[in-house]
Order: structure tokens, then C-alpha cells, then sequence
């Protein structure tokens, strides 16, 4: 669907959970993440098609970080659109340049703490990924593409969730585009029910990219597995990522300081019904929670101590 002149959302359904991609086109034309490795040939290239854009037109691609569901299908839409010019921000470009290296690094850090994917998902992570595809431009945040004289949008730096997450501000119509920058309470299924964590990985880059997008104040906001927002919508959506943010805190903290030692795994086990439940990529719950370890080491709360076997995090007064 087109949300205003020249901004479209292309949404389909990932396992359990809506998905979106996003078409910007004005005189040139930018997509906005290539989703899982069929996401181009069963998606994204029919929706070019309804709308009259042959996939040689498209201009950029812009991924807005290195998760299999963003970026598997580069290898596909690098095929069908090979004059495109494929961007991300610098700090996620080795990741999203080498799949092995994201496999091991995003995705395979979770095993050395007993926290790992299933088979199934494990398998399910490697078979959305399409071939490596070298990156044509790397971002810093802040950048402007002119799409046209009446499109021009503004790259947002937006870490947390990753450290190279960015999205798009449209000042015209007060629009943005964030994907997975900002979570809410958790990931939703079809019916809008919470099934998984919300993963974020540095707890003070992601409170400030929901400050800044609050500071921006969208009128539109527009995600990978929400519906769009409006309104008093995305103010509440907003709030509801920085609730959860001081809930994960208050619980780790509540949580070390009872038992005084914490490996993940047990924090994962002590936190998760509390801050849940969660039903769907449980684990993925141990990046948020290993955030806030973090951040009570650097606060001098807690000292972390790698053993045989994984880490654990001890109650430092």
C-alpha cells in the first residue's frame, strides 16, 4: 500500500509474524531492506511489478541492519536489480557482508552460554541467508537521499538493537522509518499477541534512539513486525519501549543481587517468566538481559567472571 505520495509498505507474513519492507520512489527509487533469501522472488519483486517499477529503476537499497530477515535477500535482489546501489551503516557492514561471520558473531555467541537455538531455528537462520553481496556504500547516519524534489529523507542512526541500525525521517510528512530500532514490549504474532523478546544489545544506545525518535515526534511510525502507527499510536508505542527497558533493569538487578551470582542461562530461566512469557526465540531475551549485566559492570555493580563452561555475573554491592 502507498502510506503517503511515494513512501510504500510491503507487507507479508514471516513464520508467525507480519513483515514489511518499504518502497520510497520519486523521480528515483530506494527500497528499504531485501527481507529472508525468498523474500525478493515471492514479495518485493511482485509488488514492483503492481506498482510499475521494473527492478533495474531501483536506485538504492538500503539495509537498515544485519539480521537475516533484513538482508537474506540481497543475493536475489542484487540479481534482479544489479545497478542498484546497496548501503548500510559501516558498523553492521561486516555482517552483513559475510554470512558465516554473522552466523558465528550475531547468532552463534549464544551456545558458549547454554542459551543456544534450536536445530530447527538454527537451521532455519542459515537457509534464510542469500549469497554474500559486498556493500556499495557505507553510512554514517545523518546522510540525505534525494529521491525527488518533493522526497528527500534523512538516514537516522539508530543503535541498540544493532550497532548499525538505521532508518529513514521523511520531515515533510513526518514520517520514519525504524524496523526493528525500537520493539515495544516484544515481538507480535498475526493476532497481535506478544511472542518474543525484545533484543537489544547496548541498553544506552537504544533508550537514545527511542529519546531521539520521541524528540522527533513521527506522525507515521513505521516498523518490520508492527502494525503503522498514528498519532497518540506511536507515542504509546514509544513509552512502551522504554517501559520495558526500566522493567529488564529493575529485574536484573532484583534478580543478581538476591542471588548474588548469575550465569545467563539462570538469569534467562529467573527473568524470563517475569519480563514474559515469551513463546517464540526465547533466547534471544539473554542479549537484552547481558546488556544490563553490562551495564551494572560499568556502573560498578557487578564484575563479570568468564569460567569453564560460560560467564557469570556476581553481585558487586
Amino acid at each position: 500500500m502507498e502510506l503517503a505520495p511515494g513512501i510504500h509498505r510491503i507487507e507479508s507474513i514471516l513464520g508467525p509474524r507480519p513483515f514489511s519492507q518499504y518502497l520510497l520512489r520519486g523521480e528515483r527509487a530506494l527500497l528499504v531492506d531485501t527481507g529472508v533469501a525468498e523474500t525478493p522472488r515471492g514479495v518485493i519483486l511482485p509488488y514492483l511489478d503492481s506498482v510499475g517499477l521494473a527492478p533495474e529503476e531501483l536506485d538504492f537499497v538500503l539495509l537498515t541492519h544485519a539480521d537475516v530477515d533484513h538482508f537474506g535477500g540481497n543475493g536475489a535482489l542484487r540479481e534482479a536489480a544489479p545497478g542498484a546501489v546497496f548501503c548500510a551503516h559501516i558498523a553492521d557492514a561486516p555482517w552483513v557482508e559475510d554470512r558465516e561471520r554473522i552466523l558465528r558473531e550475531r547468532y552463534g555467541w549464544y551456545a558458549g552460554e547454554g542459551v543456544d537455538y534450536s536445530p530447527d531455528v538454527k537451521e532455519w537462520l542459515r537457509g534464510s541467508l542469500g549469497p554474500d553481496v559486498p556493500l556499495d556504500l557505507r553510512l554514517s547516519g545523518d546522510e540525505v537521499f534525494r529521491l525527488g524534489p518533493e522526497l528527500e529523507v534523512e538516514v537516522l542512526h539508530l543503535p541498540g538493537h544493532s550497532p548499525g541500525h538505521v532508518g529513514l525521517w521523511e520531515p515533510r510528512s513526518r514520517i520514519a522509518i525504524v524496523t526493528d530500532a525500537v520493539l515495544g514490549g516484544g515481538l507480535l504474532d498475526m493476532e497481535g499477541n506478544v511472542i518474543s523478546p525484545p533484543p537489544y544489545f547496548d541498553v544506552g544506545a537504544y533508550e537514545g534512539s527511542v529519546r531521539l525518535l520521541q524528540e522527533l515526534s513521527p506522525r507515521l511510525l513505521l516498523t518490520a513486525h508492527y502494525p503503522v502507527m498514528e498519532g497518540e499510536e506511536v507515542s504509546r508505542f514509544l513509552e512502551e519501549s522504554l517501559e520495558f527497558v526500566r522493567r529488564a533493569r529493575r529485574v536484573v538487578a532484583w534478580v543478581l543481587e538476591k542471588r548474588g551470582e548469575v550465569s545467563l542461562r539462570g538469569l534467562l530461566e529467573l527473568a524470563g517468566p517475569q519480563l514474559g512469557p515469551f513463546t517464540a526465540m526465547e533466547n534471544e531475551l539473554a542479549g537484552t538481559l547481558r546488556a544490563h549485566l553490562w551495564e551494572l559492570v560499568a556502573a560498578g555493580g557487578a564484575r563479570e567472571v568468564s569460567e569453564e563452561g560460560g560467564t557469570v555475573w556476581r553481585f558487586a554491592g
